[in-house]
């Protein structure tokens, strides 16, 4: 039984604890104007909606969807204020700095969920196109307009202006790219706007807005109310195609993949860092984007036996420092182990080669005329086949005679050597043979019979 505490406070409940954390981020006097412009945003929103709807103006809809994703930038800016005022808990040691992150990507998919749900609506027009209504159109069209470009360039939001630069461009702003570059060519002084990339929160307003002007005009004109979907596609096609490279970006950094335009130098320290003094390996590194802007990582290094940990540990560090802001090293000595000789006793007659001169090979087949290696005529004048298939080498497990002189592999002592020359000269007899033709060996005291020593004299 656990001792009871009379007096202990009851955990916060999930909307006290977000109520705490609203509190700390208002007590900044910076978030008081993303405030303001979050309420003066959703006031724009019920009006546009409601215009929306009089309107009967699926386009204006899908714009009105862009005013919808200023304020989830405007609460992402207020989590990149938050992220600042947090420090790393045991529980996030890295900080919250991927809070942000997780904004921005949910921010874009919700933006692209909306485009999908308007190209949805518009298929369904093109069977039945209602009557679409002009009195409010234009305003809603320039009251979005001026809200949505007052809020991208009144606030600096982080964030956004991170992902919109470090993301792959847009197809929009790839055609308004090259569209740019003629223009620049007759007016150059246009340069500094239009190149090299324009924003692109701000291009999609724009062009948003342009073609909700020429919806309004075709329908005043000749009342060709399929404009309004047609323009509706085109806006929900722009908005995915804008948000879909943040939403990429932003996706792999909560993978935590390597940035593509990191990896180069990432390689060249790593390389730098596998000549220090000292350090023999460097293995299971990983680096990955622990918030926009920020770059974390861990890497193993393998040093000598005799190096300083703390030396290699500060010059590493120093090395890496420059591109990973967060950095785990682990160093470790090298782990080799010394061979061992063997402890096994070898006897001293082993290496007396005058008691183990006689070899016991087994009985060949005797014959008058065969050679009892081939099984072939023997031919005294020449010499001993040396791919025989019957050959005692062949069939008959080996034996090893060792000498004084000689050593075995393996046990770092010197061992001798015959010449050549001496090699071929001396043979190794065989019933029936003679001392002519024999097998090749380096040895010279093998009597010309099996089973007799030297003197000639039968063996016990």
């Amino acid at each position: 039984k656990g001792t009871i505490h009379l007096f202990r406070k009851s955990q916060k409940s999930l909307i006290g604890k977000l109520t705490h954390e609203f509190r700390l981020v208002a007590a900044d006097r910076r978030s008081w104007k993303i405030l303001l412009f979050g309420a003066i945003n959703l006031i724009c929103i019920g009006f546009l909606l409601m215009w929306c709807s009089s309107t009967n103006s699926i386009a204006l809809t899908a714009y009105t969807y862009l005013t919808i994703f200023d304020l989830f930038s405007l609460i992402t800016c207020l989590i990149s204020y938050w992220v600042m005022m947090k420090k790393p808990s045991p529980v996030y040691s890295f900080g919250f700095e991927r809070f942000e992150v997780l904004a921005v990507f949910a921010s874009t998919v919700l933006a692209q969920l909306g485009a999908l749900f308007i190209l949805k609506e518009s298929a369904e027009r093109f069977l039945e196109q209602p009557e679409i209504h002009t009195g409010r159109l234009l305003v809603g069209t320039f009251v979005a307009l001026f809200f949505n470009l007052f809020t991208m360039l009144s606030i600096r939001n982080k964030p956004f202006a991170y992902v919109s630069e470090a993301a792959s461009t847009s197809w929009l702003q790839e055609h308004v790219a090259d569209l740019s570059r003629s223009i620049c060519g007759i007016i150059p002084g246009l340069s500094s706007i239009f190149l090299p990339r324009m924003n692109p929160f701000v291009l999609i307003d724009i062009a948003g807005a342009l073609a909700l002007c020429i919806t309004y005009m075709l329908i005043e004109i000749n009342n060709y109310f399929a404009v309004d979907t047609a323009s509706a596609i085109a806006i929900a096609l722009m908005t995915f195609g804008t948000m879909y490279p943040m939403s990429v970006y932003s996706g792999k950094v909560l993978l935590q993949t390597t940035p593509p335009h990191v990896i180069g130098q990432l390689d060249k320290l790593l390389r730098e860092v596998s000549t220090l003094d000292g350090v023999l390996e460097v293995r299971n590194e990983h680096f990955w984007t622990l918030g926009f802007g920020t770059l974390a990582g861990s890497v193993h290094v393998r040093i000598r036996r005799d190096a300083n940990e703390q030396m290699v540990l500060a010059h590493v560090t120093n090395r890496l420092y420059t591109l990973v802001s967060t950095l785990t090293v682990q160093i470790f000595k090298d782990d080799w182990i010394r061979p061992t000789l063997s402890s096994v006793p070898i006897a001293n007659n082993i290496l007396n080669l005058s008691e183990h001169h006689v070899i016991p090979m087994p009985p060949l087949k005797a014959a008058d005329n065969l050679n009892p290696v081939t099984s072939t005529p023997a031919k005294p004048s020449s010499p001993p086949p040396e791919f025989a298939f019957d050959t005692p080498g062949k069939n008959v497990s080996p034996v090893i005679l060792l000498n004084t002189q000689t050593r075995p592999y393996g046990l770092a002592f010197n061992h001798g050597s015959t010449p050549y020359s001496n090699v071929l000269n001396q043979g190794f007899g065989v019933p029936g043979m003679g001392a002519t033709q024999g097998f090749r060996t380096g040895f010279t005291n093998i009597p010309s019979r099996y089973g007799t020593n030297t003197r000639g004299q039968p063996r016990p």
